[in-house]
């Protein structure tokens, strides 16, 4: 069984073993509302109150961001010519981060959030996919990262405060300019981020590239089945990213820069 299968099955197992699929599509139609409606909320921790939520959050949302981030790496080259780690940031359960180390040598990663139970089912993922991890529970604008990385911050930014942002902004662009590879991937829809243009417009001075995408996946049965229960449709999954490539990662193919 290949190793995202084999990850998919064991999610399902977990989380489904104490609780009905309904609890779990009901938890789901709850979380997007979180999402969609009241994000605010989220930096209070409402999006994994409670294990209906957690396991919606995993089974559902952890497998499409493995998804979509795949398709990323994919159209950016972003397998890399030499080993080097990942620092995986709000990490959530892992999965975006395994999306790039299943095709690319990044070994090993450090794994950073705030909250405990992410990390420890960022653990669980990246164990699935035989990489080995570091979780570091706490602020991933401040918490030191690894010499010499690739970083991800998927999905992510867009929970943090304006301060944060800025510090965290400072950062990427600091590694930047010591030949770290930078990737960043949010929601497309513009009221997730206002503060794109600005970051945007950084990559770009940096050498960077901002990317649209849409494409239409082949979900998994789990979450097919989820996404249908809940009433939502993801049938076409999108996002946006900002890059940088690292000194051996020149970007090659892929669409072309947004305006």
């Amino acid at each position: 069984m290949a190793p995202f299968d084999a990850w998919i099955q064991s999610l399902e197992t977990r989380h489904l073993s104490d609780l009905r699929f309904q609890e779990v599509s009901r938890a789901l139609r709850a979380l997007s509302s979180t999402y969609i409606e009241r994000r605010g909320s989220i930096h209070h921790g409402a999006a994994l109150a409670g294990a209906g939520k957690r396991a919606a959050f995993a089974l559902f949302y952890g497998p499409l961001h493995y998804l979509i981030v795949a398709e990323i790496v994919t159209q950016l080259d972003g397998r890399g010519r030499q080993p080097r780690a990942l620092v995986d940031l709000g990490c959530g359960t892992g999965a975006a981060g395994a999306a790039w180390v299943a095709c690319a040598s990044l070994r090993p990663v450090t794994a950073i959030d705030r909250n405990p139970w992410p990390l420890a089912e960022a653990e669980r993922t990246y164990r699935q996919f035989d990489v080995p991890v570091r979780t570091r529970q706490g602020d991933m604008t401040t918490a030191p990262w690894p010499a010499r990385a690739a970083i991800l911050a998927a999905f992510s930014v867009n929970e943090l405060a304006a301060d944060g942002r800025e510090r965290l902004l400072r950062r990427f662009l600091e590694r930047a300019a010591r030949g770290d590879t930078i990737l960043v991937v949010e929601p497309i829809a513009r009221s997730v981020a206002p503060w794109w243009p600005e970051w945007q417009a950084a990559f770009a001075a940096a050498g960077g590239r901002a990317d649209e995408w849409r494409f239409r996946p082949i979900l998994p049965e789990i979450v097919a089945k989820l996404d249908r229960a809940a009433g939502l449709d993801h049938r076409e999954l999108s996002a946006r990213s900002l890059w940088i490539a690292g000194m051996e990662d020149p970007p090659s193919g892929g669409p072309a820069k947004s305006p």
